[in-house]
Order: C-alpha cells, then structure tokens, then sequence
C-alpha cells in the first residue's frame, strides 16, 4: 500500500512540474500573444469590436470568418498560413475558437451561464453534465471545448452570451459535473419546448424535464 501510495505521490509531483514548468507557460503565453496581435489586427481593420485578451473566443472566431469572406480565404474561422498571411501575421500553428485559452472548468462554467441562466442549480448540473456525455460519446468531438464549439451547438456560444462572465452558480455547477454528478443519466441533448424550432430535436427520446429544459437521448 505504502509503494502505490509513494508512486501515486511520484506521478502528481511529475505532473505538477509538467504543468507549471517555465516552457509549458511560455508555450500558452506564445499562443495568446499570437491570439492577441491577431485580434489587434481585426480591431484596428473593423472587423473586431475588442477586446484585444488573448482569448480565441466567439467574437473573435467571428471577426476572422468576416475577414476571410472579404478577402475570398476558406471562412472557417481558423488561423491557418494562408489567413495568417493576408492578416500580416506570423502563427506557429494553426489557431482555432478549440484553442481557447481558458480551463475545462472555465469553458462549462461560461456555457452553463449562457445556457442555463435561471434555472434551478440542478438544471444548471444537467446542462454541464450534457457537454460531458458529449465528449465522452464517439458521436461528438472528444474535447470539452471542441464539443462547446461545434458549430450550432449551442445557441449561447453564438449569440453572445457566452462571453459574458459566469455566475458564480455556473462554475459550482461545472465544477459539479466534472467531479460525476450527472442528474441526466447520460443525455446526449436538451432543448426548452417552449422556444425550439428544431423539429429533429423533438423526435428524441425524452428522459426527463428539469424545470424549462427536457434532456433527451
């Protein structure tokens, strides 16, 4: 018991020096400052009302599908060479909204207040929990942020209110949902009867109603 205890210690140890080593930061501080002068660049043009915080998030991931649809580049939001190139910019790797410079806590916590605003605080769990499911299924992407930024998703990341700050219930609820409470049983979606135009959505099988909300298979 005492070895596996010491190497549990071993490997936490490691992990921390992974995370906190001087490369690891100066490699997200690279990737935001590229972020940062990408989104300069855009505010100074017009196409990006600010602000100019490093962060890949839905305005910004706007302002580029603006800026390539004005200059004939592929608008799919992505910072590759060629955008790289007409921004008069400089990328290590292409930059993308999936590179949110933020945590997985974070990500949830903004959705969640986006998406679920007002609802009872078991609600708010649910929705966290529905974008875990989602990661977890091979039908979705594999990643928190990758599942947020599907496009269409969520009505939250693309009509603004995912850029607001959250609510302090919103991150407890994320924080929540990533440590397992899933009052869902599994839901793969939801939607508010009461305002879905989707009319695949509502074939779905429902498991149960939380408030304004139904989670569905």
């Amino acid at each position: 018991m005492t070895r596996k205890h010491d190497f549990r210690r071993i490997l936490c140890l490691l992990f921390a020096l992974m995370l906190f080593h001087p490369l690891a930061r100066a490699e997200e501080s690279s990737i935001s400052s590229q972020i940062a002068r990408i989104q300069q660049r855009l505010l100074d043009w017009g196409y990006l009302s600010g602000p100019v915080d490093g962060i890949f998030g839905t305005s910004t991931h706007q302002a580029v599908v603006a800026f390539q649809k004005q200059h004939g580049l592929t608008a799919d939001g992505k910072i590759g060479p060629d955008t790289a190139s007409a921004l008069g910019v400089t990328v290590s790797d292409t930059l993308h909204a999936g590179l949110y410079q933020e945590t997985e806590l974070s990500l949830l916590a903004r959705l969640v207040s986006g998406e679920a605003r007002g609802e009872p605080y078991i609600g708010q769990v649910a929705v966290a929990a529905v974008v875990l499911n989602r990661v977890r299924s091979s039908a979705f992407p594999d990643t928190v942020s990758g599942v947020i930024f599907q496009p269409g998703a969520f009505d939250a990341v693309w009509d603004g209110q995912f850029d607001q700050p959250p609510t302090e219930d919103a991150r407890r609820a994320a924080r929540d949902a990533l440590n397992g409470w899933d009052p869902t049983g599994g839901c793969l979606y939801y939607y508010n009867p009461a305002t879905a135009t989707n009319a695949w959505i509502r074939t779905r099988r429902i498991q149960l109603t939380i408030a304004r909300h139904v989670f569905c298979q």
